[in-house]
């Protein structure tokens, strides 16, 4: 993700920081200085800090248990709302999906647990009827993470709970519907948060509500291209028609072809007809800004773009382009050659029209 720096790695697994983030502990620092003093900005960033080392153990829940399913996990970036964990799949067995999605919310209710158990209720309850900046540090983790716990588990999908609705829905009907539905249930909650933060002036909800209600359509469109994909063959999807340039091509010889045609990836190809790279419309725009038009597409194009046999699964294509973060996969037949590729761009225009058909799952 960009605008994100790297903080380090736990179990192999990249810890990154939006600047958001920085942004937030600023303001936080600010707002608690503004109340107390240096002492209490120091609580303040404290607090903060060990409060997203706890969402950090709470994505690392969601981590293991989805790695003993054999679910793989890109890094885990922190955000001002939380954490998110990028994984590479989502393990869809329903009990594994369901063991997963609880898997966090439960990490977060064993450190309050814990924290209740060595500080005492009581103690707890005293201490947050202060103000912020005079509150134990410890007292208020244990009221945060069990909060955490239960907003998490809200039926909101895409959030722990939605997740887990999704799962249990899925033993009883297919994952796209079952997705479908969860999408909604998100949709509706989100409206409801939003109204509640907008009627008492609570940003940070208002910021959530939006967060679930694209995250959710995010989700269930990712799912119906996924189902969709795994009924066809990469050559069903393929583009055809397109041009190439030669590997020895420059940028001028590009623009030629964004002017005179609609295509905006360019694939570059060797003498015997295999793919060497793809060159987008941005790479050209940019090489056009900083090198001018005479520079080698060599030079500005993106290399390993991953290759697949036409006979191969749409899905797989799909994964590739995720996985990989690339535009495009390059179809190739079985001397290498390129005959066709696969983008997000086509794959999205043939969602909207298997939309039109009269079973589409909308």
């Amino acid at each position: 993700m960009s605008w994100s720096i790297s903080i380090g790695s736990i179990s192999g697994i990249r810890i990154r920081i939006h600047m958001t983030f920085l942004l937030f502990l600023i303001w936080i620092g600010v707002s608690f200085w503004q109340e107390g003093g240096a002492s209490a900005a120091v609580n303040g960033l404290a607090y903060i800090l060990l409060l997203f080392l706890c969402v950090v153990m709470h994505e690392f829940g969601h981590i293991l248990t989805a790695r003993r399913f054999g679910s793989e996990t890109q890094d885990v970036i922190l955000l001002p709302i939380g954490g998110v964990a990028r994984m590479k799949s989502i393990p869809e067995k329903p009990g594994q999906e369901l063991a997963v999605a609880l898997a966090g919310p439960a990490v977060n209710l064993m450190i309050a647990l814990i924290l209740v158990a060595l500080i005492g209720w009581q103690s707890i309850v005293e201490s947050i009827a202060h103000p912020m900046a005079e509150a134990r540090i410890f007292s208020l983790l244990a009221v945060a993470n069990l909060f955490l716990a239960l907003f998490n588990l809200l039926p909101a999908f895409p959030m722990d709970g939605g997740r887990a609705l999704r799962a249990l829905l899925s033993y009883g009907q297919g994952r796209a519907k079952a997705t479908n539905l969860a999408m909604r249930v998100g949709h509706t909650l989100a409206l409801g948060l939003g109204a509640f933060g907008f009627l008492y002036g609570l940003p940070l909800l208002i910021l959530i509500a939006v967060f679930i209600y694209f995250g959710a359509t995010t989700e269930n469109q990712s799912t119906q291209l996924h189902q969709l994909a795994r009924r066809m063959t990469v050559s069903d999807a393929m583009i055809t028609q397109f041009s190439t340039l030669p590997v020895d091509s420059r940028v001028s010889d590009a623009v030629e072809v964004l002017i005179h045609s609609s295509q905006h990836d360019i694939p570059i190809v060797d003498g015997l007809g295999r793919m060497m790279g793809l060159l987008t419309r941005s790479q050209i725009l940019h090489a056009l800004h900083d090198k001018g038009d005479q520079v080698p597409v060599s030079d500005v194009m993106q290399g390993n773009i991953p290759s697949l046999d036409e006979r191969s699964c749409l899905e797989d294509a799909l994964r590739l382009i995720d996985e990989e973060q690339v535009p495009a996969v390059s179809i190739a037949d079985t001397h290498g050659r390129m005959v066709g590729m696969v983008t997000l761009e086509n794959l999205g225009q043939m969602m909207v029209l298997e939309r039109q058909r009269p079973n589409a799952i909308t």
